[in-house]
């Protein structure tokens, strides 16, 4: 992973200043998507294959999950793969805070960490400040797709997702949110969750 890491991963400009994505490819890409909290990285590298013509984006703090996703980022690309996958090592928040307005067309934040304690919520990735954040970044139009498998989690995203006037819900019937749509790639720990019998939800909001 050492030689790959510095190749496929970039680091925030100074507070103030912002982000082009447009600058951490090689080439120009079509549009941006942003993936925050990817894990191990199965979701985003699978939408990477899916689309080399989009430049991914993916925050995740813990190394772990990044050495996973830079070993497939590295196999891909010495196999001749597009090279469309941009890894930040820190804190989503500063993320989001850095790009300009209107700059991602689609935002993932898929099976965040749900800090059930009630003092804890307050570090919920997930929340007003966060999404007022999407809503800049994310044009009309655009998409932010969320998921969760915890119950309490599930009516503090709607909750929010319902009071910010930016997004509307684009469910229409319980299936929309019960079962994930087909573009949309099963993740591992979404595996895990049905594994063990618990129920997860996916929302999809889209910017008006």
């Amino acid at each position: 992973m050492a030689g790959w890491l510095p190749r496929v991963s970039f680091q925030l400009p100074a507070p103030g200043t912002a982000l082009d994505p447009a600058s951490l490819f090689g080439a120009p890409m079509r549009e941006y998507w942003v993936e925050v909290g990817f894990g191990d990285g199965g979701h985003l590298f699978a939408l990477a294959e899916r689309h080399p013509e989009i430049g991914f984006i993916g925050v995740e703090p813990y190394e772990h999950g990044v050495a996973k996703l830079v070993t497939r980022i590295a196999e891909r690309m010495e196999q001749g793969g597009a090279d469309n996958i941009r890894i930040l090592i820190d804190d989503a928040r500063l993320l989001l805070k850095a790009l300009p307005k209107n700059s991602v067309q689609r935002g993932f934040v898929l099976f965040p960490d749900p800090w059930p304690k009630k003092r804890h919520q307050w570090r919920r990735i997930v929340n007003a400040e966060t999404l007022a954040d999407w809503a800049g970044l994310i044009p009309s139009g655009g998409e932010l797709r969320l998921a969760t498998d915890v119950p309490d989690y599930q009516r503090w995203m709607l909750r929010h997702v319902l009071a910010e006037p930016r997004f509307v819900w684009t469910a229409e019937r319980s299936v929309d949110w019960l079962r994930r749509p087909d573009d949309w790639p099963a993740s591992k720990y979404e595996q895990k969750a049905i594994a063990a019998g618990r129920t997860p939800h996916y929302y999809r909001l889209r910017r008006i």
